[in-house]
């Protein structure tokens, strides 16, 4: 039988071991769920309140998603009316007259009160159609359902390419309208 007189230091000795068994444990693999520290380089800006990953946005109208946007990384500002995007992915919804639209960008930011969205960089709009627009930046405004730049646009459907500054796209009804400087070629097989 153990002595009364060892067994304190003994289980002070083991509750020891088990507190540095832990500590080598959790130094080894990282604490689970711990939150990434932000490197001098990624702090946030003064005006940023929020910075969130893989955000959604969503717009419905009469009970129906009309469109929905994702998000790599959302920066909220301090006023709280717009958010400031990265990697985007903006996809309207197919309907019955028309076809689902795809718009992908690098950065951008949504103002909720003016229920816009302005993209910038490699702008690629799709539709289901195979109709394609690419362009440097584009204006959605959720007031009328419609894009719109005066950047440079290269068009392209089937054998069709069109090259132009400035356009409009209405979402509802597909249809764009091209400012200046329009070259259009066809492709003969």
């Amino acid at each position: 039988m153990i002595s009364p007189v060892y067994i304190r230091p003994l289980m002070a000795l083991l509750v020891i071991a088990a507190i540095i068994s832990i500590a080598v444990v959790v130094l080894r693999n990282g604490p689970e769920g711990s939150a990434p520290e932000l490197s001098a380089g990624q702090q946030l800006p003064h005006n940023i309140d929020v910075a969130l990953k893989k955000a959604r946005f969503s717009e419905i109208q009469g009970g129906l998603v009309v469109w929905e946007l994702v998000a790599e990384r959302v920066d909220y500002d301090k006023r709280g009316d717009t958010a400031y995007l990265s990697d985007i992915r903006m996809e309207f919804q197919h309907t019955r007259s028309q076809g689902a639209v795809t718009v992908t960008a690098d950065r951008g930011e949504y103002s909720s009160s003016a229920k816009s969205v302005r993209l910038k960089g490699h702008v690629h709009v799709s539709t289901e159609d195979g109709a394609s627009f690419k362009t440097d930046s584009i204006v959605y405004t959720g007031a009328t359902s419609r894009f719109s730049t005066a950047d440079p646009v290269i068009f392209r459907q089937q054998r069709l390419q069109l090259t132009a500054v400035g356009m409009d796209l209405g979402v509802k009804n597909q249809r764009a309208r091209f400012y200046s400087s329009v070259d259009a070629s066809i492709v003969m097989n």
